[in-house]
């Protein structure tokens, strides 16, 4: 279906004036229409000049904590509240925008729903919207908290308790939380790159060294020239970055608007992201590994390749040739697997070989693919043998949870408790931890997010956390987790403390004050975890107190003087990142920055001299690329014998999601569990490659379904307790192609029932022909307690998380399927 011409950005992005570059395609791609034509810069008037109520009598500088396109904001106060949220002017790349999400962050902060003081269940069983809370002072809060860890210790072990951190949680917070479970012994201080985009990360620290995007918005401070703006190639496979990193993404339709870049999205529905690109690939859901095999079988045998970068950069560029073509990977072959054309493959293909430099985006579509890790790999090597690594305008941008630097703290104090793993490898273990105590009996979580929406298999979730015996829930609302939590304590938003926040995409560190005084009795995560610490040295008797106070001091709890003189002192490359010229810059601050005068890296690899004070204060001196052998690596003997030893190979067949059937071949989890090769310290199923596909896994269930956010207007769940966010987005409307509604006699708007073998959701059909006849698109984040939407008349919902199976996951990097799904719709 062709893009609706009259598309705009200023749907959901505020002040922009810029526009996309005119139409241009590959040859045999599907294509959208052009994008509509420039037009004259617009000024917007302001008309709250002079005004006595709105004229601000302060301004305070702070950033966004929604999404990744870390926004600054300019919080404008009046009488010591927030009456508006305008976007930062001054950061070149954001050039003033902000999305719908921005102003929303004040009705985070000064919503009627906030928890205000810490609580104690006191009746109604767990889950229960019965359940029953009284308020308790914090100090009693953590005293018995305390108690019951010591216990659980003393009696079963400290790997009975695990914490799980979110995205909502300012940089650092999961140092501090990882030193508390130092000291306590327990392994799973997990977070939520499980549940996100671990395995981005993963491939690339396996292939580059580091994890992290490799690649930078905005001008690079070494070079003084743009980074991802100078591509002439954007490739984004699974990623709708208008929806979810809109403000970047409107720098990169500037950038494109001078440079004429292509932009090609692959992604089985049109999105808005797709709007705007000169070609939209609909390829087959949890395929997308194929398609990229495809196109390095042709480059390969076309020679199209960087040979010159190979020869000095790259190892294991022979074993690539020769796993390609024993594999008999070519378009053609693609096309059976993605049902994509062989000649749309070679087209895409030469385009993005002969662009340089071209710069490929991933997101979650990706990640939450049963092959995730060797998908990102594989795009790995299709950068590195292009020679797009190293170089401004390309590499491998794939969104990822790994914070720069780790965040370091002081080495510990005293000697800490053997741990007793394995580890659990991220939330979604959890239930199978407490329901079939495998590996061991879990009895005890810390929850900072909602897996109770977002994790797999929402209705197991339910049952496991039914069962826990100790679970505490720091947030800002009563949301799901809540009502199954033993104590519910409250905490500031971003407005309410001084912190940082970072673009997870091109490592930037932006400083955010502290805008208004905490709400109601609410404590930072930092302060509570600090604080904990300090009550277990009242009640732990195997250990002195100054063994908790020492190691996890009271003075950590000022932001400045944690960041100061903790997190900069002890972090590699983060010499240059001190808070006062943090606070004092417009823009964010990209790691690795290893001293005050240096600049920020945007660009990661460059081949460069400065690059060699940032391998030298990463602890690679003399290296480009911080693998092993100091290069890009494809495939190595002890690589290969890593993963070996759990099924897999440095060079991976291709497999899929075992419900796509259509002749793609799968995977199988076998009972034995292994050491983790990229995950040290967790277990893994070993795994069977390769398995022909179980045509019968789809059978009375045709139809694939993929889940996702529901728009630009939420991020998570924090949004859905917003009016804006269920004024504009409170139903949930799942994408099905006319021709797949006929058959199902469904109508626009109908109210209907989605179905998988594990579950059954209810949502409003949205029927839409820019999605893939075998595909629906089913948004995430509703949820049950959500009941701000009450009072709009608005349905409450069941997690669409109820639909996917648990057992299927990328075995490496811990990655859910919650990209493809055997499903139908009827009518409800």
């Amino acid at each position: 279906m062709a893009s609706d011409s009259n598309f705009s950005r200023r749907g959901f992005l505020k002040l922009s004036a810029a526009t996309s570059a005119a139409a241009g395609f590959v040859a045999g791609c599907e294509a959208t229409a052009p994008p509509p034509p420039a037009e004259p810069p617009r000024v917007a008037l302001d008309f709250t000049r002079s005004s006595g109520a709105l004229q601000p009598d302060e301004i305070v500088r702070a950033a966004c904590q929604f999404c990744n396109s870390l926004c600054g904001l300019q919080v404008h106060k009046k009488g010591g509240r927030i009456i508006d949220i305008k976007g930062e002017t001054a950061d070149p790349v954001q050039d003033g925008n902000l999305c719908v999400k921005g102003p929303m962050m004040a009705q985070i902060a000064y919503n009627p729903h906030r928890i205000r003081t810490p609580l104690r269940r006191v009746s109604g069983a767990k889950g229960s919207p019965d359940s029953r809370f009284e308020p308790i002072g914090w100090d009693q809060a953590l005293a018995e908290i305390a108690k019951k860890l010591v216990e659980i210790r003393d009696t079963t072990g400290a790997a009975g308790v695990a914490s799980k951190t979110s995205g909502r949680l300012v940089r650092g917070v999961g140092s501090i939380i990882g030193r508390f479970f130092d000291l306590y012994g327990s392994p799973n201080a997990t977070d939520v790159g499980p549940v996100c985009n671990d395995a981005g990360g993963d491939a690339l620290a396996w292939t580059f060294g580091l994890g992290n995007f490799t690649n930078g918005y905005g001008k690079d401070g070494i070079t003084g020239e743009e980074d991802l703006g100078s591509s002439r190639f954007f490739l984004f496979f699974g990623t709708n970055q208008a929806e979810t990193h809109p403000v970047t993404f409107e720098h990169l339709l500037r950038a494109r608007a001078r440079s004429g870049a292509k932009l090609v999205v692959v992604d089985p529905r049109q999105t808005p992201t797709s709007a705007f690109a000169d070609q939209h690939i609909a390829i087959r859901p949890h395929t997308d590994m194929a398609l990229v095999y495809a196109m390095l079988a042709h480059i390969l045998r076309q020679k199209l390749y960087d040979a010159a970068f190979v020869e000095r950069w790259v190892v294991g560029f022979d074993a690539l040739v020769k796993h390609v073509e024993a594999q008999g990977f070519s378009p053609e072959w693609g096309e059976r697997m993605t049902t994509v054309p062989a000649s749309t493959i070679r087209a895409l293909a030469e385009a993005y070989a002969k662009a340089r430099p071209a710069a490929i985006f991933c997101n979650a579509g990706i990640s939450h693919q049963m092959n995730a890790f060797h998908t990102y790999r594989a795009m790995a090597f299709l950068a590195a043998i292009t020679g797009n690594v190293g170089r401004p305008g390309g590499g491998c941008n794939f969104m990822h949870n790994t914070w720069p630097g780790d965040l370091r703290l002081p080495k510990i104090r005293g000697d800490v408790p053997e741990k007793k793993g394995p580890a659990l490898l991220g939330p979604d273990t959890f239930p199978r931890a407490i329901l079939d105590e495998d590996p061991y009996r879990l009895r005890a979580v810390f929850l900072m997010g909602n897996p109770l929406v977002d994790g797999a298999n929402a209705a197991r979730v339910r049952a496991a956390y039914e069962k826990l015996e100790l679970l505490v829930y720091p947030g800002l609302f009563l949301e799901e987790p809540a009502l199954f939590a033993d104590y519910v304590l409250p905490i500031p938003s971003v407005l309410e403390q001084e912190c940082v926040y970072m673009r997870r995409d091109d490592r930037a560190i932006r400083w955010s004050d502290k805008a208004i005084d905490p709400i109601g009795e609410a404590r930072p995560d930092i302060h509570f975890w600090i604080n904990l610490a300090h009550a277990m040295a009242e009640v732990d008797k195997k250990n002195p107190p100054s063994y908790w106070k020492d190691n996890l001091p009271a003075a950590w709890k000022d932001y400045r003087t944690l960041w100061d003189e903790v997190f900069v002192k002890n972090t590699p490359g983060m010499a240059g990142m001190t808070s006062k010229r943090l606070r004092e810059r417009t823009e964010p601050l990209r790691w690795p920055c290893p001293s005050a005068d240096h600049p920020g890296t945007s660009t990661l690899y460059l081949d460069h001299p400065s690059w060699a004070s940032v391998a030298s204060a990463l602890g690679h001196a003399g290296k480009r690329f911080f693998t092993p052998s100091g290069k890009i690596e494809i495939h190595t003997p002890a690589m290969h014998e890593k993963l070996a030893r759990a099924g897999h190979a440095a060079l991976s067949p291709f497999y899929s999601h075992p419900e796509v059937g259509a002749g793609v071949p799968t995977i199988e989890h076998l009972a034995e569990k292994v050491p983790n090769p990229l995950h040290p310290g967790s277990s893994t199923p070993r795994v069977k490659l390769g398995v022909p596909p179980n045509e019968g896994a789809r059978a009375g269930f045709p139809l694939l379904g993929m889940i996702g956010r529901p728009s630009v207007v939420h991020f998570a769940t924090m949004t859905q307790w917003t009016q804006t966010g269920k004024l504009m987005n409170g139903l949930r409307l799942v994408q099905i192609h006319p021709s797949a509604a006929a058959r199902a006699g469904i109508r626009d708007g109908d109210v209907i029932r989605v179905e998988s073998p594990r579950g059954v959701i209810t949502a409003t059909a949205l029927l839409f022909d820019g999605i893939r006849e075998d595909t629906i698109f089913v948004p995430n984040f509703f949820g049950p307690a959500q009941k701000v939407g009450d009072d709009l008349g608005l349905p409450r919902y069941e997690p669409a998380n109820v639909l996917v199976d648990e057992r299927h996951f990328d075995a490496l990097s811990g990655q859910q399927a919650y990209k493809c799904f055997a499903c139908r719709v009827v009518r409800a």
